[in-house]
C-alpha cells in the first residue's frame, strides 16, 4: 500500500558491473579475513609446525594444546551463535587477542620452566581460537556466490598459510647457526607476538555481513544481528541435525593427526633449524593443496554433486598413499628407537624421504579440510546458518584434537597413533558421499532455509540498486 517504490528497490538487480575491489566485496572481505588470520593462527601453526612449541620438551606444549582444543571444543560450538549477536568486529577482535598471549607465555617458559602459565594460556587461546574460526567460516563460506564457493576457501587457505610460510621462515633464519640448540630464542616468539597483534587491530576493517553484497547483488545475510535465546535453541538442534551427525567423523579427525606429525615426525626426526625449514614447506604444501581441490571442487563439472564426488575421491585415493608412505617411515622407528636427528644440510640422502612425506602431509591436510569445508558451504548460503555450520564443525574438531594431545602425552605407541589418523579420516570418506547424495543438490537452492533453522523464512532478497556502493551510509 503505497510502497511500491521500496518493493522495487528490495527486488531489482544492480544493473552496474560489480568491482572485485570494492570494499564490501566478499573478495575483499575474504582477503581480509585471510591476512588476519595469516597473522594470528598462521603464526600459531607455525610455531606448533616446529614440534613441541619450539621447545626440546613437548610437554608443556602438549599439555597446553590439551586446554586449548578441550575449551575450543565448547567456544568452537558456542562461536556461531556468539558472531551472530556481537558481530565480527568484537568477536575478531577478542578472538585474536588470545593469540599474543599464548605466544607470550612461551616466551616465559624460556626463563621460567612452569607449564602453569603456558596451559592458562592455552585454555584462554581456545576460548579465543573459537570465536575467531566460527567468524572466519561463516565468512568463508557464506559470502561467495554458490558456484564459487571452493574458489574462495582456496583464496582464504592460500593467504592464511602463507602465515605458516612466514612463520616457518622466522625460526629458520633466527636459528640457522644454532645447529645444536633444541628450543628457540627469544626473537623468535616475540617476532610471533608482533604478527599476532597485527591481526588482531586489522579484524577491526572487517564489515558486518549484513553490509557485504555478493557480487550477483545478494546481500549475504538480512539479518543484522541475532539473540542470544535465539542462538542458543538453534546450536542445540545442530546435535540433531543428520547432516551436522555425518560430518561428526571428518570434524574428529581433521586435527587429529597434527600431534603426531608435529611432534612425531617433524619434532623427532629434524633438528631445530631444519623443523623450521620444514614447517616453511609445510604450509606451502597447504596453499597447493587447498588451490588443486578448490578447483576441482568448481570447475571440474558442471554437476556440483558430481564434483562433490570427484572431490572426495581425489582426496581419499590421495590420503591412502601418503599415510601407506608414513606407515612405511614409521616403521624405522619408534619412542623406545628414536632416529637420528635429520639436518637439510648435511644428512643428504636421508633427508629427501621424510621431507616430502612431511610436505605431503601438508597437502593432505589441506585438501581434507577444504573439502569438508565446502561440503558445508555446500548446505546454505545464509551468513547466520553457516556460522552455526561452521561452529559444530570446529567444536567437534578441537574435541578430538584434545584427545589427541593426550594421547601423544601419555606416550602411545607412535605406530598406534599413525593408524589412527588414517583409520579415522578413511571411516570420513564414505559417509561424505552420503550427505553429497542426500543433501547436496545440483541447483542453486542452497540459499533456501535448512529445514532446521527456524531463523529463516526467505531466500536473502538482493541489494537495493545502490547496494554496491553503501559504505557511506551509517549502520
Amino acid at each position: 500500500m503505497g510502497s511500491g517504490g521500496d518493493e522495487e528497490s528490495s527486488t531489482t538487480q544492480v544493473s552496474e558491473k560489480p568491482s572485485y575491489f570494492r570494499y564490501n566485496s566478499p573478495f575483499v572481505q575474504v582477503s581480509l579475513i585471510g591476512l588476519v588470520c595469516f597473522c594470528c593462527p598462521g603464526m600459531y601453526n607455525a610455531l606448533g609446525g616446529m614440534g613441541g612449541g619450539g621447545q626440546v620438551d613437548p610437554t608443556a606444549s602438549n599439555n597446553a594444546n590439551t586446554a586449548l582444543y578441550t575449551t575450543f571444543s565448547i567456544f568452537g560450538v558456542l562461536g556461531g551463535g556468539i558472531y551472530n549477536v556481537f558481530g565480527p568486529r568484537l568477536t575478531l577482535a577478542a578472538g585474536c587477542s588470545t593469540y599474543t598471549l599464548y605466544a607470550g607465555s612461551f616466551l616465559y617458559y624460556n626463563h621460567n620452566p612452569d607449564q602453569t602459565f603456558v596451559i592458562i594460556a592455552g585454555a584462554v587461546l581456545g576460548i579465543g581460537a573459537g570465536l575467531l574460526w566460527a567468524g572466519q567460516g561463516a565468512m568463508m563460506t557464506s559470502y561467495p556466490t554458490t558456484k564459487r564457493k571452493g574458489t574462495y576457501i582456496s583464496l582464504f587457505w592460500s593467504i592464511f598459510n602463507l602465515g605458516g610460510v612466514i612463520g616457518g621462515l622466522i625460526p629458520f633464519f633466527l636459528n640457522y647457526h644454532r645447529t645444536t640448540a633444541e628450543s628457540v630464542n627469544d626473537k623468535t616468539y616475540v617476532a610471533f607476538m608482533c604478527f599476532m597483534s597485527a591481526g588482531a587491530v586489522l579484524s577491526l576493517t572487517i564489515l558486518p555481513p549484513s553490509r557485504v553484497v555478493r557480487d550477483d547483488g545478494t546481500r549475504c545475510t538480512n539479518i543484522k544481528y541475532s539473540k542470544v535465546s535465539t542462538e542458543a535453541f538453534e546450536i542445540l538442534k545442530l546435535f540433531l541435525n543428520w547432516k551436522m551427525l555425518l560430518i561428526v567423523p571428518a570434524a574428529w579427525s581433521s586435527n587429529f593427526f597434527y600431534s603426531y606429525q608435529f611432534n612425531n615426525v617433524n619434532g623427532l626426526m629434524f633438528n631445530l633449524r631444519t623443523r623450521g625449514l620444514n614447517s616453511v614447506f609445510y604450509w606451502a604444501a597447504q596453499m597447493l593443496g587447498s588451490i588443486g581441490i578448490g578447483f576441482a571442487l568448481d570447475y571440474s563439472f558442471q554437476s556440483r554433486r558430481t564434483r562433490g564426488f570427484v572431490g572426495i575421491g581425489i582426496v581419499a585415493l590421495l590420503g591412502t598413499a601418503i599415510w601407506g608412505g608414513g606407515l612405511a617411515n614409521q616403521l624405522n622407528y619408534s619412542r623406545g628407537q628414536p632416529p637420528q636427528r635429520l639436518d637439510f644440510k648435511t644428512s643428504g640422502n636421508d633427508f629427501a624421504g621424510p621431507f616430502v612425506l612431511y610436505f605431503c602431509y601438508g597437502l593432505l591436510d589441506a585438501m581434507f579440510q577444504s573439502l569438508v569445508y565446502w561440503m558445508i558451504a555446500a548446505l546454505a548460503d545464509d551468513s547466520e546458518i553457516l556460522s552455526r555450520y561452521v561452529g559444530f564443525y570446529k567444536g567437534v574438531q578441537s574435541a578430538g584434537a584434545a584427545v589427541a594431545w593426550q594421547v601423544d602425552a601419555h606416550n602411545v605407541p607412535l605406530l598406534n597413533q599413525l593408524i589412527a589418523n588414517w583409520s579415522l579420516t578413511t571411516v570420513s570418506y564414505p559417509l561424505l558421499v552420503v550427505l553429497v547424495m542426500f543433501a547436496i543438490k545440483d541447483d542453486d537452492n542452497s540459499s533456501k532455509p535448512a529445514e532446521n533453522d527456524s531463523t529463516q523464512t526467505s531466500i536473502i532478497p538482493p541489494a537495493a540498486n545502490n547496494g554496491y556502493n553503501e559504505l557511506g551510509k551509517s549502520t
